[in-house]
């Protein structure tokens, strides 16, 4: 049977990526749960990052059925083995590229996602706001670089591998069709979501929506949509309004 190939989405976004880390201390310790401690996360969050990057690699990573209550006996599979081959020469290869870039906006456009989300904002963390220990969802405040908050609502696990904490560096991602543009005198607010001012630069008329490109009060830019009819026109102030669950969090670094 032929070996499937190493995908780079098995890798994540970020050298940094939490994912890979866990799959490597499983390879170390034997155990989940030993993984997840030498990680500095919860057994769910290590389980979350083993089934995430199994379904990008599309086969098995880590066989658990010699292993007991709590994770014991967990070991990772031949295809583990070579991801994370795969993992360290890519990050071997990563560094030695962005060693040979002289200019930030160079190294940073090496290492941005590739998605289909168009908003891909520059922030940092503010805070983490949860109800208690046992909710699972935690709401994370972002401040844009240049000015303006944002936020996003994840899970609790997905904060854990990321290892969000006040002042970390992120991209804050949002497709296009999720942010809804409205007139600045709109007085309506959109709950749960969070609204950017900013002004129009650039329209694209269509039949039952306008496509808005808008530069924010930072001089970041967030592609979103006008119903019609409006009355926008390039320089309009707007209101940007995105909601917290479509707001996508990644590495920046």
């Amino acid at each position: 049977m032929a070996k499937r190939l190493i995908s780079t989405r098995s890798m994540g976004y970020a050298q940094a990526d939490k994912r890979i880390d866990i799959l490597k201390q499983v390879a170390l310790h034997g155990s989940i749960s030993e993984a997840a401690r030498s990680a500095g996360v919860s057994y769910k969050a290590a389980w979350q990052a083993i089934h995430t990057l199994t379904n990008l690699a599309g086969e098995p990573l880590v066989d658990s059925s010699v292993g007991g209550a709590g994770g014991g006996g967990a070991r990772i599979t031949p295809a583990g083995e070579r991801l994370l081959q795969a993992a360290d020469l890519m990050d071997e290869a990563r560094r030695g590229v962005l060693a040979k870039l002289n200019a930030p906006q160079g190294a940073a456009a090496v290492g941005a996602p590739r998605t289909s989300m168009r908003n891909h904002l520059r922030c940092r963390v503010l805070g983490l706001d949860s109800g208690g220990a046992r909710d699972p969802m935690v709401r994370v405040r972002l401040a844009l670089d240049g000015g303006g908050e944002l936020a996003s609502l994840i899970t609790r696990e997905s904060a854990e591998l990321l290892a969000l904490a006040p002042g970390l560096p992120l991209l804050a991602l949002a497709k296009a069709t999720a942010v809804r543009v409205v007139p600045a005198t709109d007085p309506t607010a959109v709950v749960g979501a969070t609204g950017l001012a900013g002004r129009a630069l650039r329209l694209s008329r269509g039949s039952q929506r306008d496509e808005v490109t808008l530069t924010l009060a930072g001089g970041q830019q967030l592609v979103g949509f006008a119903d019609r009819p409006n009355r926008l026109r390039t320089g309009s102030r707007v209101t940007a309004w995105l909601d917290d669950t479509a707001v996508v969090l990644a590495l920046a670094g």
